[in-house]
């Protein structure tokens, strides 16, 4: 598992961003985008062409946002991102001229950070930390292995100890729970169970289990209010869904939940890999499970320096590369895809493993 925050440096931060952050909602003909000393801002608008706010600094969630918006080829608004900002500007402005409605515009330290729909609903950081923390600081002995704030979402990875088993003998792991929040309209509200594996402290996401709650809410309106105030904590109509996460946090460490996650381990371990051509077969599983090149590259060295030729032994190498990857975000990721790989179907095995023939 990837190493990031401390659960006390993350609090600290949720904090702080909470405090940094607001949000606007804004009329699409009042926004303008603007370069200034070479750097692209984004200006909202009064009736009367005037600031309502300091010109933002766009951060990169936020620009591909406005171009996926505004039907801009992500490969063409990058080259002008690049390249040439003041096309950038004339392309932006003249479709944001064109269009009608209304976007919301979240901010953090008076930057740009996202460029959603007026329907995103806000469950912050703090709202899930809160609901959370509490029930997990009930758990004996939990602890926060790996924890992460990100420009795109927040991650509290916990271990709860009191869950070992081992898939064969010496192979031990342990039970835990993944909590993961986006702020920016990059992925829902998600609770799901963790397998720790202590051998080489590999983290895998069970995603076939958990809680979901995706950032949709009421429409929102300018015509209420440009700014859009922070909510003090989630509104009495999620009672439900508070009441929800908090379960599924004490389900991902149920004893019940564990042994059927472990039969499906010890299964994957029966399942041998066609060694014959093992580039071949990590090459077609990657493609499979969207693994890049590069990553697929070392999957293949962790699998050889891991020695278990067995579909267990393939999730493993991944869940062991995605410690070596700079981004926490795709590191998740793939700790997700890690567990994909060992409850692939068995039409899928069979085509992976059958991959010397295919070539053939």
């Amino acid at each position: 598992m990837k190493k990031g925050m401390t659960i006390q440096e993350t609090l600290t931060e949720i904090m702080r961003q909470s405090n940094a952050k607001a949000d606007y909602m804004v009329n699409l003909s009042n926004m303008h985008l603007e370069t200034c000393d070479g750097t692209p801002v984004l200006r909202l608008l009064d009736e009367n062409g005037l600031d309502r706010v300091e010109p933002l600094d766009i951060l990169p969630t936020a620009h591909r946002q406005i171009g996926e918006f505004l039907n801009i080829p992500r490969k063409y608004y990058d080259k002008m991102l690049q390249e040439n900002i003041g096309l950038l500007a004339e392309n932006v402005n003249s479709w944001l001229g064109r269009s009608e409605g209304e976007r919301m515009v979240r901010t953090i330290d008076g930057k740009a950070r996202a460029f959603l729909s007026n329907r995103y609903r806000r469950i912050d950081n703090l709202d899930i930390a809160r609901i959370t923390l509490p029930i997990i600081e009930k758990m004996p002995g939990a602890i926060y292995e790996s924890c992460q704030i990100t420009d795109d979402a927040m991650y509290i990875k916990v271990v709860n100890p009191k869950l070992t088993a081992e898939v064969v003998p010496g192979d031990v792991v342990q039970a835990g729970v993944v909590i993961s929040n986006s702020e920016t309209g990059q992925g829902a509200v998600s609770i799901q169970p963790l397998i720790f594996r202590l051998v080489c402290t590999n983290g895998m996401t069970v995603n076939e289990a958990g809680t979901r709650r995706n950032h949709i809410g009421r429409i929102n309106s300018s015509d209420e209010n440009f700014l859009l105030y922070s909510q003090a904590t989630i509104e009495a109509d999620d009672r439900a869904f508070i009441m929800k996460i908090q379960d599924t946090v004490r389900a991902a460490v149920d004893e019940a939940q564990f042994a059927r996650v472990l039969d499906k381990l010890r299964e994957s371990k029966s399942k041998k890999l066609n060694t014959t051509d093992l580039p071949g077969v990590v090459k077609l599983a990657s493609s499979s499970m969207g693994i890049t090149d590069a990553e697929s590259d070392g999957v293949l060295q962790r699998l050889i320096e891991g020695t278990d030729y067995t579909l267990y032994g393939l999730a493993n190498a991944v869940t062991r590369h995605s410690q070596d990857v700079e981004s926490y975000d795709r590191a998740s990721k793939l700790e997700e895809i890690g567990y994909q790989i060992i409850t692939m179907s068995p039409e899928l095995f069979r085509r992976i493993n059958n991959v010397t023939r295919m070539a053939a």
